[in-house]
């Protein structure tokens, strides 16, 4: 078994100011991203100004879709009885499938005032969205959130909060998996292939089914919210339920990329 660290959830205090990992984690995330975007831009198509504004759309996108996502997805009930839960953002609460739908949107929008393919749009920005996850799940693991079930594999880890019991830190198996092997996957796709580039759809596609797959999976370990349970024979979750989507969605833009042979992004 391993120790958890026990890192102070706020990273700096000043009076009564307090700037919280979490927050920083999501600061970091889109910094990282914004940086790989400027250093893919040329390659693409991309002026420095559009980048600029691609990230600031996208990264509105996942703070309000995520935040709209938490509340409809997994507080329905609450949000009806009281609609105000959606502007309490200091009670927590963010979803990833929230802010994939809010970078989706941004996408079409940056997309449509371009004039530029969406898809071409997507495929651009994809590349960096594994590093946000990463670093979300890392600010996840500092707040010691989102453990996972019971279990005696070595590296499993006593959360506070979660009881005297050594959990899986399935915030750290998120990061690795969704954050880390997708990054390498699409960046190698993408951008570390400089003699053919892959075709439209392709890193979309392959980001939405891996990232539903690798959920899904790590779903089977992680505890569920709550107040909401497993929805069905004692482990589907409602990760799983809104990931599904997404690998259907992932197998039918990787069709179309290599089946119908679509035009390099």
């Amino acid at each position: 078994m391993l120790t958890y660290p026990q890192i102070d959830p706020v990273a700096i205090a000043i009076g009564p100011l307090k700037v919280h990992w979490y927050g920083l984690m999501y600061i970091i995330g889109i910094g990282v991203g914004w940086w790989l975007a400027r250093l893919r831009a040329k390659k693409f198509g991309f002026t420095a100004q559009q980048v600029d504004d691609l990230v600031f759309y996208s990264a509105l996108g996942v703070v309000l879709g995520g935040r709209v996502g938490y509340t409809l997805f997994y507080n329905l009930p609450r949000f009806l009885d009281d609609p105000s839960l959606i502007f309490r953002v200091w009670e927590g609460g963010m979803s990833f499938h929230g802010g994939f739908l809010g970078v989706f949107f941004a996408g079409l929008y940056f997309a449509h005032k371009n004039q530029r393919n969406i898809v071409d749009v997507w495929d651009f920005i994809i590349p960096s969205v594994p590093i946000s996850l990463l670093c979300g799940r890392i600010g996840n693991f500092i707040n010691g959130e989102l453990y996972g079930k019971p279990t005696d594999v070595p590296w499993a880890m006593v959360f506070p909060g979660g009881g005297p019991l050594p959990r899986h830190p399935s915030q750290l198996y998120e990061g690795i998996l969704e954050g880390i092997v997708i990054f390498i996957v699409i960046w190698l796709m993408t951008y570390g292939t400089r003699s053919k580039r892959a075709p439209r759809y392709a890193a979309s596609g392959l980001f939405v089914l891996m990232y539903g797959f690798f959920r899904s999976l790590v779903e089977l370990v992680r505890l569920p919210d709550a107040h909401i349970g497993y929805l069905a024979w004692g482990w589907v979750t409602q990760g799983q339920l809104l990931s599904l989507p997404m690998i259907v969605l992932g197998l039918v833009f990787l069709y179309l990329a290599y089946l119908r042979k679509q035009p390099a992004t």
